[in-house]
């Protein structure tokens, strides 16, 4: 596969920028890593591959990170074309790409699965809410994509990786968000695209409870707890970053265990990457059964506190 000369990346969450940094690896022969925050910050940037830097300073609690699109587009319109810009698939990252899009005049993909350059920028991702894959080619002369979790493997860090590093001044944008206060949001932050093992709640749980005992079944099995998208976005028993779906999180786990969960597709691709499926499930025509290693028809009311107890012996 041929590559295109420079990539450019950015995450506005600092863990998910290695995996920009090696989508950019395996895509260009430069890759030029926007980031905001330390001198540590770009280091970590160096040693996870990116040949240059472009530093747009501190953390600023009074900017939102489409505040840095103007900042961005100046730099990337001075660049040559046919270039490709890789952003983290958040909330924030999202938004950062409809305006670069806006600005360079570019075509933009969310949540691309897969890249390549062939007479252009390819990117496919999920349609029809996972029931296809569609590619698209993107013909502007800069392209921009948000990255879904896992697409490309994270090299280990090389500390005594170096490059260039490269002060930008902010650029004010013409009509700016004000941000007039910040709170910490509540609940935990997770990581469920890093996670080996994870155990999946669906609306078959039940009950608060229950939700409960899932959680001290998965912490018996080292596992994180995710959740379809019942629990999280209409009973709002877990966090959003817990959602396991289509538009949600995409797992590449050594061992996924469903409880509960009916197995509709739109779950069931941010599931299918996982090396082993269990799944508990009443109903023995449960979609999900289609899709397991190993499943067992049986009310998770029974099976979950025996296989606590079994964990527990």
């Amino acid at each position: 596969m041929s590559k295109l000369s420079n990539i450019w990346v950015f995450s506005d969450i600092a863990s998910r920028l290695p995996e920009m940094i090696a989508a950019g690896v395996a895509l260009g022969e430069k890759v030029s890593a926007f980031v905001i925050g330390t001198e540590a910050d770009i280091s970590t940037a160096f040693s996870y591959g990116a040949t240059h830097v472009y530093y747009l300073g501190d953390k600023d609690s009074q900017k939102i990170t489409e505040d840095y699109s103007h900042t961005m587009a100046q730099v990337i319109s001075e660049a040559s074309d046919n270039t490709l810009v890789i952003l983290a698939p958040t909330k924030r990252g999202k938004a950062l790409a409809s305006k670069l899009g806006v600005k360079l005049q570019a075509g933009v993909v969310n949540d691309v699965t897969e890249v390549s350059i062939e007479d252009g920028v390819r990117a496919k991702h999920m349609a029809y809410g996972g029931l296809a894959i569609a590619e698209e080619k993107i013909n502007s002369p800069v392209a921009i994509i948000t990255l879904s979790s896992g697409a490309y493997e994270v090299q280990a860090a090389d500390t005594a990786r170096t490059g260039e590093a490269v002060n930008v001044a902010f650029v004010e944008p013409t009509s700016a968000i004000k941000c007039v206060e910040r709170r910490a949001k509540q609940g935990e932050s997770v990581n469920l695209g890093k996670a080996k093992r994870v155990v999946g709640v669906g609306s078959g749980i039940g009950s608060q409870e229950n939700l409960q005992i899932a959680g001290e079944l998965s912490a018996l099995m080292g596992a994180e707890l995710g959740c379809s998208r019942p629990i999280a976005e209409t009973e709002k028993w877990m966090e959003r970053e817990r959602y396991i779906g289509v538009s949600g999180v995409m797992l590449k786990p050594e061992i996924y265990f469903a409880l509960g969960i009916s197995g509709q597709i739109q779950h069931m691709v941010g599931a299918l990457g996982s090396q082993t499926i269990f799944a508990v499930n009443k109903d023995k025509n449960a979609p999900i059964f289609q899709y397991v290693d190993y499943g067992i028809v049986g009310d998770i009311n029974k099976v979950m506190p025996a296989l606590i107890s079994a964990l527990k012996a």
